[in-house]
């Protein structure tokens, strides 16, 4: 068991006040800076570690989703992974790319933003068609669902989600020069160059699948995991909990812990501090009037 601690909810500025984000799906620290998407939302929320205040919005798509909750899932990009970049072409100090689940025609697109001094963000935001990258992931994935992605080792790896009726989690690895090339305009769509299938055990008979991922400077890298009561890629379903897992370089499971707190983990940050895992995640209450929850735990590296 990860023991996990509240650090505080997620709200955000808005026109009208104060709003719950909810449907946390994907977060990625820069210093002090905590940039998190929802899955039902077309902004990015920027939060500051070290305060309490509410976070601020950054459009990715232009246009307004509808209220109802109906249409609104029917038409969201579904953004679930949000990544750090490394340097590209007119992003000296790196990016980040908020990508959408690949799991309907109109959740196949991305959201690039550069990042300038300090990890702030510098620029206008891209919007990058996924439909290249997601074509061959869908003859392998009849129900496509990418929820996480990282860069380490010199890959892009991206998580494929499994569900109650087919849990099989995947890492599909794509080289990072060939990734960096396409998204320059300079070369054509990568193909995948590895991939491991994973099986992440059960709570309550439900199976634990994959929500997130993080990178190691070891090589290797830490997931979260949720046990949603679900059978495809689009319905959602009661949450039976969630864990953590660490991977080493190798590509072996060598930790699986669940959380102390039951929710639905769908984001997870990463740093290493006196040989201790420091992690972040944040929260998916399924529930718009509900907000998401910042959560902290700390994990000592496990050893070979």
């Amino acid at each position: 068991m990860l023991d996990v601690r509240v650090l505080r909810t997620l709200q955000v500025q808005t026109d009208g006040g104060l709003a719950p984000l909810s449907a946390a799906s994907g977060l990625v620290r820069v210093g002090q800076r905590l940039y998190v998407i929802a899955d039902d939302e077309q902004q990015l929320a920027l939060f500051n570690r070290e305060d309490d205040r509410p976070g601020r919005l950054h459009r990715l798509f232009n246009g307004e989703l509808p209220a109802a909750p109906e249409p609104r899932k029917a038409a969201k990009p579904d953004l679930e992974a949000l990544v750090q970049l490394p340097a590209l072409r007119g992003c000296p100090g790196g990016a980040l790319l908020a990508l959408g689940s690949g799991s309907r025609a109109q959740r196949q697109r991305a959201a690039l933003m550069g990042l300038g001094k300090g990890g702030a963000l510098a620029g206008p935001v891209r919007e990058v068609d996924l439909s290249p990258l997601y074509g061959p992931l869908q003859a392998r994935h009849e129900r496509l669902n990418i929820e996480g992605a990282f860069v380490g080792a010199g890959q892009l790896h991206l998580l494929q989600r499994g569900n109650q009726a087919t849990p099989v989690n995947e890492r599909i690895g794509f080289d990072w020069a060939a990734v960096q090339g396409w998204l320059d305009g300079a070369a054509q769509t990568p193909e995948p160059v590895s991939s491991t299938r994973y099986e992440l055990g059960d709570i309550d008979g439900v199976p634990l699948c994959f929500t997130d991922g993080a990178t190691l400077p070891d090589g290797g890298w830490v997931f979260c995991a949720a046990a949603e009561a679900t059978d495809d890629n689009y319905a959602d379903g009661p949450c039976r909990g969630s864990a953590v897992g660490i991977v080493a370089a190798d590509g072996r499971l060598r930790a699986m812990l669940p959380l102390s707190l039951r929710c639905k983990a769908e984001g997870i940050a990463v740093t290493v501090e006196n040989g201790a895992l420091q992690l972040l995640l944040v929260t998916d209450p399924d529930d718009r009037v509900q907000p998401a929850l910042l959560l902290s735990a700390c994990l000592a590296e496990p050893r070979a």
